[in-house]
């Protein structure tokens, strides 16, 4: 059993701390968490029984530890992932994989000259909404597929989240925060993206805060907040992807995919589960499909259903399970770096005004059902 150890206990700490110790508690073993407060450092070894550090260069020492889930900041990812990797330790970075894509770049060379597993988030494409539709599209429900649309729409994060300035400096923006969960959801359903074009532009200078405690505080923008990205995909298959800071509101699908055969409608790839609706050419109305869960996975109860709509660790315990059997695990390296190197893609489209041609590839990964 993989011993894992996370370095950032942020916000969203809380739900791998959870499944982690419990739904997947019998396939791997937290160890050890490093956090620079020290407050919640404490808190948190205390309730969950594992060592605390202060840092995350202390915690990739720890002999019990194999793999370190690093949850810092995004500009982070790559110091504290290299100090893994350095260390001898797998790593699992939150998404994205790292804030450059020359950063990324020698992560994957350095872990791979030392035999060393690296693996990304987002894992929603690992629950039953996404794998679902993956073996709709296998199985050829909806024929050949031809192209497909992706729409994250909202109007920010400083409305809700307690400190969300980051998301508005080097490394945000509609696409770097959200674009990973539409990305890998698309990789995954179509495989690599061959060619790219995109605009992007800013809707507003500066950012008022909301939320507490820092309601009031002005952030100055310094990225794109409205991203648009046409896909041509290795398959033939066509896409664009649309990503914004600056819509109040939207009846736009999250994502669909275009067959020969059919159109499917892809539930939110920012959760596990969700509405799969299918509607083949000759028929006259949509069906929801029911979703497809694989051993142990199948709800007894009300409370099963429930923790089932997140699956936060499954795409790191599903890496620790792979090190042990000497397999390919999911949420890969080369699959995030390639999604990485899609966003810069769309990005630098839009800058140069022509189209970019991503220097990474990736295979579709294995299905879980």
């Amino acid at each position: 059993m993989q011993h894992i150890g996370i370095a950032g206990l942020g916000k969203i700490s809380g739900i791998y701390l959870s499944n982690l110790t419990g739904m997947f508690a019998k396939r791997v073993k937290l160890t050890a968490v490093a956090d620079l407060i020290s407050e919640r450092l404490e808190k948190t070894a205390e309730t969950y029984g594992v060592k605390a550090f202060n840092s995350a260069d202390e915690l990739v020492k720890c002999s019990d530890v194999d793999i370190v889930l690093n949850l810092t900041q995004p500009q982070n990812h790559y110091e504290v992932a290299m100090s893994a990797v350095k260390a001898g330790k797998h790593i699992y970075n939150e998404k994205p994989l790292c804030a450059k894509r020359e950063e990324a770049e020698e992560l994957l060379k350095t872990a791979a000259s030392k035999n060393l597993r690296v693996g990304g988030a987002p894992d929603t494409f690992l629950g039953p909404g996404i794998q679902t539709c993956r073996k709709i599209i296998d199985d050829g429900w909806i024929g050949r597929p031809v192209a497909a649309s992706a729409y994250m729409l909202c109007h920010g994060h400083e409305h809700w989240h307690p400190d969300p300035e980051f998301y508005y400096k080097a490394g945000g923006g509609p696409m770097f925060d959200m674009g990973p969960y539409y990305l890998t959801a698309l990789v995954n359903l179509l495989g690599p993206v061959a060619r790219i074009s995109g605009s992007a532009r800013k809707g507003q200078a500066e950012r008022l805060i909301t939320s507490e405690p820092l309601n009031g505080k002005i952030i100055k923008v310094d990225v794109p907040t409205h991203v648009t990205g046409v896909l041509d995909f290795a398959c033939g298959a066509t896409g664009v992807i649309v990503t914004s800071f600056d819509v109040w509101s939207s009846s736009m699908p999250f994502i669909e995919i275009y067959g020969t055969e059919g159109t499917l409608q892809v539930p939110d790839p920012n959760y596990f589960r969700g509405e799969v609706r299918l509607r083949r050419f000759r028929e006259e109305n949509w069906s929801v499909i029911p979703l497809i869960l694989r051993e142990p996975d199948h709800p007894k109860d009300k409370d099963d259903w429930h923790r089932l709509n997140n699956l936060r660790g499954i795409g790191i315990t599903d890496m620790a399970e792979a090190i042990e059997k000497d397999r390919l695990h999911r949420a890969s390296a080369e699959m995030t770096n390639h999604v990485l190197d899609i966003m810069y893609g769309i990005h630098d489209a839009s800058a140069a005004g022509k189209y970019y041609e991503p220097k990474t590839r990736c295979e579709r990964p294995q299905p879980l059902i």
